[in-house]
């Protein structure tokens, strides 16, 4: 199944490989994605984990409609289940992941971008979220993740018209943390991978769950993770690492334990 995986250094880079579709998702590529996210959640040597699609087309144009044409309602859910399944493993391992967004960004493709930690977007990319013009709705966890993105009022329209964006509005809407030409998303993106594998896994890991707390649960519940998340860092050789290296002006040395 075409979704490959490419190493470099602590960085795995996942590409969705289905040019000729505009690398959109059938239940075959989507299960596969899904493993190789699962197993790269539990591979310490993925220090980063970045999603992008192969060509200058598309980064994920969506679910594939021919497939999603036959679904009866038990296998919309089953569907639906599958493409959440890849969202929360993108939003939950323990490690940064970063959408390396290199074109179209439609539908379940958005979905998938909206669910990484960061998203980097070439100046060529369009995303939008067009289930509406289908007559049905985000099933991704599109609809939830826009506006804890972006704003309630931008994701309503955006739902409701079914309407694209460019990368410059995305940007300023915040859908995107930043644009860059087309020839260098893949060097911005790498840059941003080696930024990150400088830091310390466990602060890195520990701090992406207590920012993920922010818009879910009870206020006190999680300032109270929050302050234990914290505490439990000081027990780390990292943090040891970490302030002895600044102490002493040099570069830390994270080992992850």
């Amino acid at each position: 199944m075409a979704i490959d995986v490419e190493r470099n250094d602590g960085a795995a880079v996942v590409t969705v490989n289905r040019p000729e579709a505009m690398n959109a998702l059938d239940v075959e590529h989507a299960e596969a994605l899904r493993d190789r996210l699962a197993e790269l959640a539990q591979d310490a040597d993925a220090r980063v984990v970045v999603l992008t699609g192969a060509g200058e087309k598309a980064f994920i144009a969506g679910a594939d409609i021919k497939y999603m044409q036959s679904l009866g309602v038990l296998e919309a859910r089953r569907w639906g289940e599958l493409g959440h399944a890849c969202g929360e493993l993108l939003e939950t391992m323990p490690k940064p992941t970063i959408a390396a967004i290199n074109g179209f960004a439609l539908g379940g493709g958005c979905e998938l971008a909206l669910a990484c930690d960061l998203r980097l977007a070439s100046a060529n990319a369009r995303l939008g979220q067009p289930e509406i013009n289908l007559g049905i709705l985000p099933g991704w966890g599109g609809s939830l993740r826009l506006a804890r993105t972006t704003t309630l009022g931008f994701a309503k329209e955006l739902v409701l018209t079914g309407r694209q964006v460019d990368a410059a509005e995305a940007l300023d809407r915040g859908l995107v943390n930043a644009v860059c030409e087309p020839g260098d998303l893949r060097e911005r993106t790498l840059e941003l991978c080696r930024a990150l594998t400088a830091k310390s896994p466990l602060a890195l890991a520990y701090a992406k769950e207590a920012v993920n707390l922010s818009l879910q649960g009870e206020h006190g519940a999680n300032l109270a993770a929050e302050a234990r998340l914290f505490a439990m860092l000081f027990a780390s050789e990292d943090q040891q690492e970490g302030m002895a290296a600044f102490a002493e002006k040099r570069q830390p040395e994270f080992r992850g334990r």
